[in-house]
This record gives C-alpha cells, structure tokens and sequence, in this order.
C-alpha cells in the first residue's frame, strides 16, 4: 500500500463506529479493513478507495484513449464498486484486477467501433506517478513525469501497454502479464524495447536542442 493512501486512510474522515481505525502499528491490516468496509456500503472506505485507485486508471486510459478516458474510467470504477463483494486478495491483486477491467473495458471498446471510421487524438499528457524494481525498475521511475508519460503514449501499443501498466498500476511483470494475456519473457521483451526506443528519442531530443 503506497504511503500517500496510508496517510489518506489514517487521516479520513468521517470514521463509520462501525469499521474502527485499526492500530497504526498494523498498517498490512490496513488494505483488509478498508475493503471489508467498503464491500459493505461504509462510504468513507468506498472514498479512500476511489482516491487511490480512479487517477491511476484514468491516467492509464487516457494515454491509449484519450477521447474516451473520462467514460471508460467511469465505467470501471462502477465495475469495480459492483464486484467488491466477491473480490478476495491483497492490495496489489486488488489492483491488478481493477486493472485487468479497465483493459477489457477499454478492449470491448475498441470492438464495438472496429467497423466504423475513428480519427486519432493527440494523447493527452498524464501528471506524475513513481514505479520502483530492479534496474530497468529504476529506469522507469524517470517516467513518471508528464513529459515522459506524453512520449510512451506514442509507443507501439504493446509497448506503451506494459510500460503505463507498470508505471502507474506498479504491477509486476507476472502480473502485467496475466492482464495482457502474454508470457512473463514477452512482457520483459517488450519494456525493454520500450525503453530502448524511449531513451533514443530523449537523446535525440538532447542533439536538437
């Protein structure tokens, strides 16, 4: 659980009496019990949830479609609301499987106006949002500006797919894989060709200026 939606969940208010704060010295309970409370109506918990989760999927949307991120996100938040219930997990499959919705929503999508004449749209620049690992990890970390969250928009798809779902979603490869419905090894092919291509522009970026 990142540190800012500690803070949030620590800090929140109003409290419903009936999902008490747990001790501060539990924070691997904290995930556990905000869900609960959120799966059964607490609209405290439901917020906190919604505050941690909603920008990073709508930033995700809006660098592979810009002009629908704002409904598509919508539209899976209330898929996630919906499902609650049935959810089990940790945090981080939690947000796995909130991401796995909003690719399908996003797929389901891209199927229903397969047929008709689209016209592309600039990608709108997304704000920052860290990643951290091993060493392309760390390379990654220097993606979370809006700048750079502006260039891996302009990826080839699957290239940008697995970059934004580590970025913003900080998934693993296993788990980007999962989503994405490929082998771990292609995912790791794939953002290492990414950062390859993205590290060739900034630098001809550099001899220009």
């Amino acid at each position: 659980m990142t540190r800012a939606f500690r803070h949030a969940l620590w800090n929140s208010s109003p409290i419903d009496p009936r999902y008490p704060v747990p001790d501060p010295m539990s924070l691997e309970r904290w995930f556990d019990d905000v869900l609960a409370a959120a799966s059964a109506g607490a609209e405290w918990a439901l917020a906190e949830l919604y505050r941690d989760l909603h920008p990073r999927i709508l930033r995700y949307l809006r660098a592979l479609e810009p002009s629908e991120a704002e409904d598509l996100a919508s539209d899976v938040w209330l898929d996630v609301a919906r499902g609650l219930a049935r959810f089990e997990g940790d945090e981080r499959a939690f947000r796995a499987w909130a991401f796995t919705i909003a690719r399908r929503r996003l797929i389901d999508l891209r199927r229903r106006r397969g047929r008709r004449a689209t016209f592309p749209a600039e990608p709108e620049r997304l704000v920052e949002h860290g990643g951290q690992g091993d060493v392309e990890d760390e390379a990654m970390a220097g993606l979370a500006t809006e700048a750079a969250l502006a260039r891996i928009a302009a990826l080839p798809p699957d290239q940008a797919e697995v970059v934004l779902l580590r970025v913003l979603g900080g998934l693993r490869v296993g788990e980007v894989a999962e989503i994405m419905g490929k082998r771990p090894g292609t995912v790791r092919v794939l953002q290492h060709r990414a950062l390859r291509r993205l590290a060739r522009q900034v630098s001809r970026e550099l001899v220009t200026e």
